[in-house]
């Protein structure tokens, strides 16, 4: 077999982490790649993928079920030792707790999306010097369809 060049090995790489990112099991990655099951388990370490997988397939109220789910096990510890040494551990755990689940159920205010959508128009200009695929006639349209959208967010904010 003729060894791979480094183009190709990278090729074979993001195939693999893309199987792996649709939850694709490693034996089967490998097989469908054509590389070995400790490769593709090097990848994954290597590459963080196994934290990127899970970051991309939690959704913020799983993350906010899970803290509750927390909070009620400390509630039920606090229950059966109500201890000042206890109370007090759990009282800053709570805080903490309450926290977090404040940061994560925010919703996306219509600011945020405009913010992001100024960076966007701005990162497309810049790139617009360089890439000839983006035009002003791509920007005029991608700027007509944000407007559009947040025209429509703040219908529903009303």
């Amino acid at each position: 077999m003729a060894t791979k060049t480094k183009k190709e090995r990278e090729q074979q790489r993001e195939h693999a982490r893309l199987l792996y990112m649709q939850g694709e099991p490693q034996k089967s990655i490998a097989e469908k790649v054509g590389v070995s099951a400790q490769t593709v388990t090097k990848w994954v370490a290597e590459g963080g993928w196994e934290q990127a997988r899970a970051a991309a397939n939690i959704t913020r109220q799983e993350l906010v079920n899970k803290i509750f789910n927390s909070i009620n096990v400390l509630l039920e510890d606090l229950a059966n030792d109500p201890s000042p040494e206890k109370t007090a551990a759990s009282a800053d755990k709570l805080v903490k707790f309450a926290a977090t689940v404040e940061r994560l159920d925010k919703k996306t205010s219509v600011v945020d999306i405009i913010e992001v959508f100024m960076a966007f128009s701005k990162w497309l200009q810049y790139r617009m010097s360089f890439d000839p695929n983006v035009t002003p006639e791509l920007l005029k349209t991608i700027n007509h369809y944000h407007d559009l959208f947040i025209s429509e967010k703040l219908k529903e904010s009303f």
